[in-house]
């Protein structure tokens, strides 16, 4: 349990503490747990009957280690997947929810596995994570890295008030890009001017 807790820990020191930006559809988030999340689990840090932001405030690092540890990676089935696997699908998760599944399912379909792409680590996900690795343990875990950079530009491509989490004020990698690719090989990163002429479109 010790690597899943350092883990949960880096990605509790990526997100960063309180947070509430109007262009995240997240809402008040704070260490990588949001509002949202909070409410669903019943967090009334404050004790004064509600989840409200000041819960969100209150919030500290080792609470928010144990709600990835016990809500993501332990109830969401993370645990079943490939050890290689389990940081980026753990880290996509507390940034993107259940597409960080549907992610890996499409990617997994694309590799010759029948899944219902739902979002949901069952146990067919996780024999054909498992498989897939066995059959591929070089490439899997860049691959989906390479998916989950992919997937942020396209939502950045849609959503421009999303574009400043893709892209520094100065056109460098923003978070979202450097997150990705945090998990995968440094051969596969793009370079400083092809992430700009990925990126050169938006406004």
């Amino acid at each position: 349990m010790g690597k899943v807790q350092q883990i949960a820990r880096e990605i509790v020191a990526r997100e960063g503490g309180f947070v509430n930006d109007p262009d995240d559809p997240g809402g008040a988030t704070k260490y990588g747990v949001t509002i949202g999340t909070m409410r669903r689990l019943g967090l009334d840090l404050t004790e004064d009957g509600q989840v409200s932001v000041a819960d969100v405030r209150a919030l500290s690092q080792e609470q928010a280690v144990e709600i990835f540890l016990t809500h993501y990676y332990q109830r969401l089935g993370i645990a079943g997947l490939p050890e290689a696997l389990q940081p980026s699908v753990f880290d996509m998760y507390v940034n993107s929810g259940a597409n960080a599944v549907r992610l890996l399912q499409i990617l997994l379909v694309e590799m010759g596995h029948d899944l219902a792409l739902d979002g949901v680590i069952g146990p067919q996900t996780q024999r054909a994570a498992n498989q897939a690795y066995t059959d591929a343990p070089d490439h899997l875990v860049d691959a989906y890295g390479i998916a989950r950079r992919n997937y942020y530009y396209r939502l950045a491509d849609r959503r421009p008030a999303s574009r400043k989490y893709a892209r520094r004020l100065d056109g460098g990698k923003g978070g979202w890009i450097q997150r990705a690719e945090t998990f995968m090989s440094p051969s596969y990163r793009l370079s400083e001017a092809e992430h700009r002429a990925r990126v050169a479109s938006w406004q």
